[in-house]
C-alpha cells in the first residue's frame, strides 16, 4: 500500500511540472481580482512544502535555498516580497529535482512514526505516510489553483 503513495506522489508531481511548464512565465506574476496569490507563488509554495514534507517525514536534507521560506511559506504573499523571487526555470528545475528525490523514497519508511506528532490546524499527523499523503492533496489543491489563475490571467 505504501508503494501506491510513492507512485501517487510521482504522478502528482509529474502533472504539476507538466501543467506549470505549459503556462507562459508572463502569466506567473498576474494576480487576478479575487485571488490571494499568483502562479509563481503557488509553484514556489509547492517546491517549499515538498521540501518541508521530505524533511519532516524522512529527515531529508533540504534541496532549496533558505530564502524560499520568505517567498513561499504559508502566510506569505507576493505583495510583501522585498526581493526578487526565483524565475520559472529555477522553480521547474527544483520541482524536477524533487521528483527524483520522491522516486528514492522507500515505501516502508511511510509506516514509520514521525519524530514527534505534528498538528496543522485541526489535522494531526503521527506517521510519515499520513503527513506525506496530506502533502499530495496539498499539491493537487495548489495545482488546481494554478489552473484557475492561468485561466483568469488570460482573460484579464
Amino acid at each position: 500500500m505504501s508503494a501506491i503513495i510513492v507512485d501517487s506522489a510521482l504522478t502528482v508531481r509529474r502533472l504539476s511540472i507538466q501543467e506549470l511548464q505549459a503556462i507562459p512565465e508572463e502569466l506567473f506574476d498576474v494576480q487576478p481580482a479575487g485571488f490571494n496569490n499568483t502562479i509563481r507563488w503557488n509553484a514556489g509554495h509547492l517546491v517549499y512544502w515538498m521540501d518541508a514534507y521530505r524533511s519532516l517525514c524522512f529527515s531529508a536534507e533540504s534541496l532549496i535555498p533558505p530564502s524560499y521560506a520568505s517567498f513561499f511559506n504559508s502566510g506569505t504573499r507576493p505583495a510583501d516580497w522585498t526581493g526578487t523571487p526565483p524565475a520559472k526555470e529555477e522553480l521547474m528545475e527544483r520541482m524536477s529535482r524533487q521528483l527524483a528525490a520522491i522516486a528514492e523514497i522507500d515505501p516502508d519508511s511511510l509506516a514509520r512514526p514521525l519524530p514527534s506528532p505534528l498538528q496543522f490546524g485541526p489535522l494531526d499527523f503521527r506517521l510519515a505516510g499520513e503527513l506525506f499523503s496530506f502533502g499530495l492533496l496539498h499539491e493537487a489543491m495548489h495545482l488546481a489553483t494554478c489552473g484557475c489563475l492561468a485561466k483568469a490571467a488570460r482573460r484579464a
